[in-house]
């Protein structure tokens, strides 16, 4: 079973749990990664129900996490490598001071609603927040690809947004809504005066309502690169060169060499490359 989970909320003792956790992981034979930031917690572990109840009693015994209720998705594979726990300065890279979704976030739509509004065909613009990376496996019909290669470069690209998208219903989304939790508060402080985001991202809309309005697969970071409409792992990889998701349709492209390169890299690595996981599929 694998379990994904963030939460914003203001954290402190970080050193301790991160010491305990890191322990008890280790000790139950969990693997996968844990964040812990001031600003609060995100973690992605795979394991048995009896080795991942522990950890999560851990968890929620943290002032201010109590009430935290991780994704399930199932698995008979491990998609992690080893088991880390790390203390960052956030726990999704931004770099933009004033933005604190904790105490300031930004309106959610759910996926039913969202869909809802999609079938009715309401004036609604969906910003995908994305790596351009990840948009290329699949993203909702229609939307906005700000074409970034890094989280970091998001505000950048805000900036060259049609200003008439400030007053506009615009819908964000990402992977699972992390991302989002940052960019909304960031647009709101931009001027955006109607925006909303997709509460629990690509994946809880697959869980909910299934893929109407969504084009291809949803790119995941861990091993197994891609999931459809149904959660179940696609047959893109990664290539073995630059770590660029690749569809399975990729694999036939002229300039792809198994273990060797594919047309992302064949004439030098592009920027912004994919996750690092190490997988290959024949």
């Amino acid at each position: 079973m694998n379990l994904s989970c963030y939460q914003f909320t203001p954290l402190d003792r970080l050193e301790e749990w991160k010491s305990l956790l890191k322990t008890k992981c280790l000790e139950h034979g969990i693997k996968g990664t844990i964040l812990l930031a001031t600003e609060g917690i995100n973690f992605f572990l795979s394991g048995t129900a009896s080795q991942l109840d522990p950890i999560l009693q851990i968890i929620r015994s943290i002032p201010g996490l109590a009430a935290i209720r991780p994704k399930e998705s199932p698995g008979s594979d491990q998609p992690f490598q080893r088991m880390l726990v790390k203390i960052k300065k956030e726990i999704v890279s931004f770099g933009v001071e004033g933005v604190d979704p904790a105490r300031h976030p930004a309106p959610k739509i759910s996926p039913q609603e969202l869909k809802q509004w999609l079938d009715e065909k309401r004036p609604v613009t969906l910003l995908d927040v994305r790596n351009e990376y990840e948009v290329r496996l699949g993203t909702f019909h229609g939307a906005l690809d700000p074409h970034i290669h890094n989280f970091r470069d998001f505000p950048q690209a805000v900036e060259k947004l049609d200003p008439a998208l400030k007053s506009h219903p615009l819908v964000m989304f990402c992977t699972g809504g992390i991302r989002c939790e940052k960019a909304g508060p960031f647009m709101e402080m931009q001027g955006f005066q109607n925006i909303r985001q997709l509460d629990g991202g690509i994946l809880k809309y697959f869980e909910l309502v299934g893929g109407d309005h969504y084009q291809g697969e949803c790119f995941v970071f861990d091993e197994r690169v891609g999931v459809d409409s149904q959660l179940r792992e696609t047959d893109s990889v990664l290539c073995y060169n630059c770590q660029m998701p690749l569809l399975a349709s990729d694999l036939k492209h002229p300039h792809y060499v198994f273990e060797k390169s594919c047309h992302h890299c064949f004439h030098g690595k592009p920027k912004g490359r994919g996750n690092t996981a190490k997988k290959t599929k024949s």
